[in-house]
Protein backbone atom coordinates (compact mmCIF):
# COMPACT_ATOMS: atom_id res chain seq x y z
CA UNK A 1 0.00 0.00 0.00
CA UNK A 2 0.89 3.57 -0.65
CA UNK A 3 2.15 6.01 1.62
CA UNK A 4 -0.94 8.86 1.66
CA UNK A 5 -0.17 12.09 2.66
CA UNK A 6 -3.53 13.87 4.65
CA UNK A 7 -4.85 16.55 2.07
CA UNK A 8 -6.27 19.06 4.92
CA UNK A 9 -9.72 18.64 3.38
CA UNK A 10 -11.89 16.30 5.74
CA UNK A 11 -14.00 15.19 2.49
CA UNK A 12 -11.47 14.96 0.61
CA UNK A 13 -9.62 12.73 2.72
CA UNK A 14 -12.60 10.81 3.07
CA UNK A 15 -13.14 10.52 -0.93
CA UNK A 16 -9.51 9.56 -1.35
CA UNK A 17 -9.51 6.52 1.31
CA UNK A 18 -7.18 8.65 3.64
CA UNK A 19 -5.16 11.33 1.22
CA UNK A 20 -2.98 12.46 -1.52
CA UNK A 21 -1.22 9.65 -2.72
CA UNK A 22 2.69 8.93 -2.73
CA UNK A 23 4.89 7.97 -5.40
CA UNK A 24 1.56 7.64 -7.42
CA UNK A 25 0.75 10.09 -10.19
CA UNK A 26 -2.26 12.46 -9.55
CA UNK A 27 -3.92 14.16 -12.42
CA UNK A 28 -6.29 17.18 -11.37
CA UNK A 29 -7.85 18.81 -14.30
CA UNK A 30 -9.04 22.17 -14.14
CA UNK A 31 -11.49 24.53 -15.42
CA UNK A 32 -9.26 27.05 -15.39
CA UNK A 33 -5.87 27.76 -14.02
CA UNK A 34 -6.41 30.39 -10.88
CA UNK A 35 -9.57 29.03 -9.72
CA UNK A 36 -8.44 28.18 -6.72
CA UNK A 37 -6.84 24.89 -7.66
CA UNK A 38 -3.15 25.74 -5.96
CA UNK A 39 -5.19 26.60 -2.84
CA UNK A 40 -6.47 22.91 -2.66
CA UNK A 41 -2.64 21.84 -2.06
CA UNK A 42 -1.66 24.32 0.48
CA UNK A 43 -2.50 22.39 3.88
CA UNK A 44 -0.13 19.45 2.46
CA UNK A 45 2.33 21.93 0.99
CA UNK A 46 3.01 22.99 4.24
CA UNK A 47 3.25 19.48 6.35
CA UNK A 48 5.79 18.79 3.92
CA UNK A 49 7.69 21.80 3.64
CA UNK A 50 7.89 22.35 7.14
CA UNK A 51 9.86 18.58 7.39
CA UNK A 52 13.27 18.88 8.90
CA UNK A 53 15.94 19.84 7.06
CA UNK A 54 18.26 16.79 8.13
CA UNK A 55 15.30 14.70 6.75
CA UNK A 56 17.16 14.30 3.37
CA UNK A 57 17.79 16.01 0.50
CA UNK A 58 14.17 15.97 -0.69
CA UNK A 59 12.80 17.41 2.51
CA UNK A 60 10.90 20.12 1.41
CA UNK A 61 11.21 21.06 -1.68
CA UNK A 62 8.93 21.86 -4.40
CA UNK A 63 9.52 21.81 -7.82
CA UNK A 64 6.95 23.58 -10.16
CA UNK A 65 7.10 23.12 -13.90
CA UNK A 66 6.04 25.19 -16.24
CA UNK A 67 3.06 26.84 -14.39
CA UNK A 68 0.90 29.09 -15.84
CA UNK A 69 1.64 31.55 -13.42
CA UNK A 70 4.83 32.54 -11.47
CA UNK A 71 4.54 31.72 -7.77
CA UNK A 72 4.15 35.00 -6.03
CA UNK A 73 6.47 34.73 -2.91
CA UNK A 74 5.06 37.11 -0.03
CA UNK A 75 1.84 35.04 -0.99
CA UNK A 76 3.71 31.91 -0.09
CA UNK A 77 5.03 33.02 3.08
CA UNK A 78 1.91 34.24 4.13
CA UNK A 79 0.46 30.84 3.36
CA UNK A 80 2.95 29.34 6.04
CA UNK A 81 5.45 28.46 3.10
CA UNK A 82 9.19 29.24 3.13
CA UNK A 83 9.65 30.73 -0.97
CA UNK A 84 13.39 29.41 -0.50
CA UNK A 85 11.84 25.90 -0.80
CA UNK A 86 10.39 26.45 -4.06
CA UNK A 87 12.07 25.86 -7.45
CA UNK A 88 10.24 27.15 -10.99
CA UNK A 89 11.74 25.45 -14.19
CA UNK A 90 9.99 27.21 -17.59
CA UNK A 91 9.66 24.99 -20.23
CA UNK A 92 8.20 26.41 -23.91
CA UNK A 93 7.69 22.75 -24.77
CA UNK A 94 5.03 20.25 -22.69
CA UNK A 95 7.56 17.41 -24.39
CA UNK A 96 10.04 19.38 -21.95
CA UNK A 97 8.01 19.68 -19.25
CA UNK A 98 7.08 15.96 -19.51
CA UNK A 99 11.15 15.24 -19.56
CA UNK A 100 11.81 17.85 -16.57
CA UNK A 101 9.38 15.79 -14.28
CA UNK A 102 10.49 12.40 -14.97
CA UNK A 103 14.17 13.60 -14.03
CA UNK A 104 12.93 14.79 -10.93
CA UNK A 105 11.48 11.88 -9.97
CA UNK A 106 14.54 9.85 -10.99
CA UNK A 107 16.87 12.08 -8.94
CA UNK A 108 14.00 11.56 -6.20
CA UNK A 109 15.74 15.25 -5.24
CA UNK A 110 12.02 16.29 -4.12
CA UNK A 111 9.12 16.07 -1.64
CA UNK A 112 6.56 17.41 -4.66
CA UNK A 113 6.82 17.26 -8.36
CA UNK A 114 4.00 19.29 -9.80
CA UNK A 115 3.78 19.63 -13.75
CA UNK A 116 1.41 21.64 -16.22
CA UNK A 117 0.73 20.18 -19.57
CA UNK A 118 -2.57 19.33 -21.36
CA UNK A 119 -1.28 17.32 -24.51
CA UNK A 120 0.46 14.60 -23.15
CA UNK A 121 -0.23 11.53 -24.18
CA UNK A 122 -0.64 7.78 -22.45
CA UNK A 123 3.20 6.99 -23.03
CA UNK A 124 4.08 9.64 -21.10
CA UNK A 125 1.88 9.95 -18.15
CA UNK A 126 2.99 6.24 -17.98
CA UNK A 127 6.47 7.05 -18.09
CA UNK A 128 5.93 9.32 -15.30
CA UNK A 129 3.75 7.35 -13.43
CA UNK A 130 6.60 4.38 -13.76
CA UNK A 131 9.31 7.15 -12.65
CA UNK A 132 7.12 7.89 -9.23
CA UNK A 133 6.77 4.55 -8.27
CA UNK A 134 10.30 4.24 -6.37
CA UNK A 135 9.67 7.00 -4.67
CA UNK A 136 7.68 8.54 -2.03
CA UNK A 137 7.09 12.14 -3.64
CA UNK A 138 3.79 13.59 -4.32
CA UNK A 139 3.48 13.66 -8.09
CA UNK A 140 0.70 16.45 -9.48
CA UNK A 141 0.36 16.74 -13.29
CA UNK A 142 -2.39 19.86 -13.49
CA UNK A 143 -4.44 19.42 -17.12
CA UNK A 144 -7.34 20.69 -19.01
CA UNK A 145 -10.64 19.51 -17.72
CA UNK A 146 -11.51 18.66 -21.12
CA UNK A 147 -9.61 15.50 -20.74
CA UNK A 148 -11.48 14.35 -18.27
CA UNK A 149 -12.94 11.36 -20.72
CA UNK A 150 -9.82 10.43 -21.73
CA UNK A 151 -8.33 7.29 -20.62
CA UNK A 152 -5.12 7.41 -18.42
CA UNK A 153 -3.05 5.42 -16.31
CA UNK A 154 -2.67 7.66 -13.38
CA UNK A 155 -4.06 5.72 -10.49
CA UNK A 156 -5.85 9.09 -9.28
CA UNK A 157 -7.21 11.55 -11.23
CA UNK A 158 -9.71 14.32 -10.34
CA UNK A 159 -11.99 17.20 -11.94
CA UNK A 160 -11.46 20.62 -10.28
CA UNK A 161 -14.85 22.44 -10.30
CA UNK A 162 -15.21 25.97 -8.59
CA UNK A 163 -18.76 27.67 -9.81
CA UNK A 164 -17.61 31.55 -7.77
CA UNK A 165 -13.90 32.79 -6.95
CA UNK A 166 -14.91 33.08 -2.82
CA UNK A 167 -16.86 29.49 -3.02
CA UNK A 168 -16.31 26.30 -2.15
CA UNK A 169 -14.60 23.32 -4.63
CA UNK A 170 -16.53 20.78 -6.17
CA UNK A 171 -14.30 17.58 -6.78
CA UNK A 172 -15.15 15.07 -8.45
CA UNK A 173 -12.85 11.61 -8.01
CA UNK A 174 -12.95 10.52 -11.14
CA UNK A 175 -10.39 7.45 -10.73
CA UNK A 176 -8.72 5.70 -7.68
CA UNK A 177 -6.82 2.59 -6.38
CA UNK A 178 -8.55 1.13 -4.46
CA UNK A 179 -12.16 2.82 -4.53
CA UNK A 180 -15.05 3.59 -6.42
CA UNK A 181 -15.05 7.33 -7.59
CA UNK A 182 -16.68 10.22 -5.28
CA UNK A 183 -17.65 13.32 -4.84
CA UNK A 184 -15.89 16.08 -1.91
CA UNK A 185 -16.24 19.61 -1.48
CA UNK A 186 -13.52 21.89 -0.02
CA UNK A 187 -14.44 25.12 0.83
CA UNK A 188 -11.57 26.47 0.09
CA UNK A 189 -12.47 30.63 0.10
Amino acid sequence: MAAELPTGWPGLDRALGGGWPLGQLTELLVEAHGTGEFTLLLPALRRLVARAPDAGAAAGQVMLIAPPYIPYAPALAGAGLDPVRFLVVHSKQEADTLWAMEQALRSRSCAVVAGWADTAGKTSLRRLQLAAEPGNTWVLLFRAARLRRVPSPAPLRIHFMRECATGPARLHVLKRRGGPPAVAVADIG
